[in-house]
C-alpha cells in the first residue's frame, strides 16, 4: 500500500518526471522554492524512455527554433559537471545526408543560413562524406555536417536530475496520480488531490507531455497538444557501422515540409513518415528511426512502418542489411500545431505549461526547465520566451506568478 504525501505545503508542485519534469523541477528547487514532483508511474516511464538521446540544431528550423535548442544544448557540459550521475553526454557532432543534387542545392542554402547565424557546419561532397563515413551508400551526394551537435541517454538525464533535485531538498512522489486540481476564490491554483492525499501549493507546472492537455482540462484550460507516434527499430551489439548521428536531409521534410518536396520512396515510407535517423549507441549497437503518424495513444509498433523503415535505412547503410534487429518500440510525441513547446504561464493564476515539444524534448529539456524558474520568479533570460506562451493559442494573456517577488 502507497503512503500518503505528506499534508504540508510546497511552494511549487510539478507533475511528470520525464525529462521535462525532471529539468523543470531540478530548475526551480535551485531558486530557493519548495518543490514536489509527482509522477504517476516512474520516472521516465513514458515518453522519455521511448525515445532516442539526439541534442541537435542541425535539423531545426533557422532562427528562434535554432537558438533556443542551441542555448539547450549548451546547458548538457554544464549539468554533466553539476550532477552526481554519468547521462552518457558526448559531442560528436551530426551529418545531414543528401541524396542528390537537389537536395545538396536545399542543403547548402540551410548550411549558409545556420552559419550566418553563427552556428558550425559545413557541407560535405560526396567523396568526403565518404571519407568521413566509409560505410554510406556511394551513391549520396553529399551532405551537411553540424559540428557542436551531441548525444545522450535519456533515460539517466531523467533519474540523473531527479537524483540532484533530491538532493537540493526535492521531494519526488511516484505512482502518484491527479485526480483533480482545485482553484480557491480568486480562481487560482490552491491545491492537487491525488490517490496519495491532497497537497497544498500556489503553482503547478504541467510537463506531462501527452497528458498535459488533461490537466490543463482539470482547470477549464485548453492546451493544444496531441499525441504524435514515432517508431524506433534496435539492433543486435554489432560491428562499426558510423560514429554518430545521422539522418537524411528528408527528415526535415518530413518533420516540417508541406508535402511539396518528393523524395524517392515507397507508398508505406509515405504513409508513416519514414525519413532515416540513424543513431549508434554506447552499448555497441544502433536505433533507426523514424516514423511520424497521428494515432492516438497508441504505442504498437506497426510491422508495414518498421519494415519501411528498415528499407530506407538500408538504402543510406547497406552494410546494416544482414544485422539483426533485437527489438521495437513506439513512443508518443506531443505535438503542437505550430512545431514549438508550450513555455509559460496561463490564464489560470499559479498554473504553468512545460509540454508539447515533440520530437525536441531530450535537446530542449534544459532551456525549459530553465526557462520555467525565471518565468515563475520573474527574473530576466536571454532567451525569450514569449514566441512559447499559451496565449499564441488561446488569445487570453497570462497572470502574473504567484512568486514574481521572489528573490
Amino acid at each position: 500500500m502507497l503512503k500518503p504525501v505528506p499534508q504540508g505545503v510546497f511552494d511549487a508542485v510539478v507533475i511528470g518526471g520525464g525529462v521535462i519534469g525532471t529539468a523543470t523541477a531540478y530548475f526551480l528547487i535551485k531558486t530557493g522554492l519548495s518543490v514536489a514532483l509527482l509522477e504517476s508511474k516512474g520516472i521516465a516511464s513514458g515518453t522519455s524512455g521511448r525515445c532516442d538521446g539526439n541534442v541537435l540544431i542541425a535539423d531545426k528550423a533557422p532562427g528562434y527554433d535554432m537558438a533556443l535548442n542551441k542555448a539547450s544544448r549548451d546547458l548538457f557540459p554544464i549539468i554533466q559537471q553539476e550532477l552526481d550521475y554519468d547521462i552518457q553526454w558526448r559531442q560528436k557532432g551530426s551529418f545531414i545526408i543528401a541524396e542528390n543534387e537537389t537536395e545538396i542545392k536545399m542543403c547548402t542554402a540551410l548550411c549558409n543560413r545556420i552559419c550566418a547565424d553563427g552556428y558550425q557546419a559545413r557541407m560535405l561532397n560526396r567523396k568526403e562524406a565518404l571519407q568521413d563515413e566509409p560505410f554510406l551508400n556511394e551513391d549520396i551526394a553529399g551532405g551537411m555536417e553540424t559540428i557542436n551537435d551531441g548525444s545522450l541517454n535519456p533515460m539517466a538525464l531523467c533519474q540523473g536530475l531527479a537524483h540532484g533535485f533530491s538532493q537540493l531538498g526535492g521531494k519526488v512522489y511516484t505512482k502518484t496520480t491527479v485526480s483533480s486540481i482545485k482553484l480557491n476564490a480568486s480562481q487560482a491554483i490552491e491545491a492537487i488531490y491525488t490517490n496519495r492525499g491532497k497537497i497544498l501549493t500556489k503553482a503547478v507546472i504541467a510537463c506531462a507531455g501527452i497528458w498535459t492537455r488533461q490537466l490543463g482540462q482539470m482547470v477549464n484550460l485548453s492546451i493544444p497538444i496531441e499525441p504524435k507516434q514515432g517508431q524506433i527499430l534496435v539492433s543486435e551489439k554489432t560491428r562499426y557501422v558510423a560514429r554518430r548521428k545521422l539522418m537524411e536531409f528528408g527528415y526535415m521534410a518530413a518533420k516540417f515540409g508541406d508535402g511539396s518536396y518528393k523524395r524517392s520512396t515507397t507508398a508505406e515510407m509515405e504513409e508513416f513518415g519514414v525519413a532515416l535517423v540513424f543513431e549508434p549507441s554506447e552499448s555497441g549497437n544502433f536505433l533507426i528511426g523514424s516514423s511520424r503518424g497521428f494515432r492516438g495513444q497508441s504505442t504498437a509498433t506497426q510491422q508495414m512502418c518498421l519494415r519501411a523503415m528498415a528499407q530506407r535505412a538500408i538504402r543510406f547503410l547497406p552494410v546494416i542489411k544482414d544485422i539483426k534487429v533485437i527489438r521495437s518500440y513506439a513512443g508518443l510525441r506531443p505535438f503542437t500545431p505550430d512545431h514549438l513547446p508550450i513555455v509559460s504561464a496561463t490564464e489560470i493564476p499559479g498554473f504553468f505549461v512545460g509540454a508539447g515539444h515533440e520530437g525536441d524534448g531530450i535537446g530542449l529539456s534544459l532551456i525549459t526547465g530553465d526557462l520555467l524558474s525565471t518565468i515563475l520568479t520573474n527574473k530576466p533570460h536571454c532567451i525569450d520566451p514569449s514566441p512559447l506562451a499559451l496565449s499564441r493559442f488561446t488569445g487570453k494573456p497570462a497572470q502574473p506568478s504567484p512568486f514574481a517577488n521572489t528573490t
